[in-house]
């Protein structure tokens, strides 16, 4: 479902980055490893709940990730994805049958309503990887992923045809036929 802005009503809930446009103050040592780890001045952040705060204020702009308030905007480095996938069911949407993905933050995702999967490389790894908000994405975790295996489907896209999955009446390629 949409809300009156067109962001999806997590997304919705959210704190109101996207209408914030404070000046840049500066690199903060924040690094969100690829394996999604967040590390601070060198160490590891071991409260979630902290995770999740940043998180709820995580921008992406021009290929540059920034933790953001109504009065500052700090860049931080991201290896891969800022988010990790840890868990998924199956949801009746309105289009159907469909995925939903939840991250370690919490976050929400229904396949093929407001969310996209794809694979890309990283470091010469074929990884998949799901779009969020303010054009963010997230790494689908390698159990998510093996287990998703089970469900893999023929499909026919604009990109081609092979095996993927199907969410929300929307076909996604994962493998092309050779």
């Amino acid at each position: 479902m949409m809300d009156l802005k067109g962001l999806p009503e997590t997304t919705a809930s959210l704190p109101p980055v996207h209408t914030w446009t404070p000046p840049f103050c500066g690199d903060m040592d924040l690094v969100i490893k690829a394996n999604g780890e967040w590390i601070h001045e060198g160490g590891k952040i071991k409260r979630p709940a902290m995770v999740t705060m940043f998180s709820r204020i995580l921008w992406f702009e021009k290929g540059e990730y920034f933790l953001v308030t109504p009065v500052e905007k700090v860049r931080i480095q991201v290896e891969d994805a800022p988010f990790l996938v840890v868990g998924w069911q199956w949801v009746d949407s309105e289009l159907g049958k469909a995925i939903e993905f939840v991250t370690h933050t919490d976050d929400r995702l229904v396949l093929g309503v407001g969310c996209d999967l794809w694979m890309a490389f990283f470091q010469n790894e074929e990884r998949p990887y799901v779009s969020m908000r303010y054009g963010l994405k997230a790494l689908v975790g390698r159990n998510v992923f093996y287990d998703l295996a089970e469900y893999l489907e023929p499909v026919k896209t604009s990109e081609g045809e092979g095996i993927g999955l199907i969410s929300a009446g929307k076909s996604y390629l994962l493998m092309k036929d050779e």
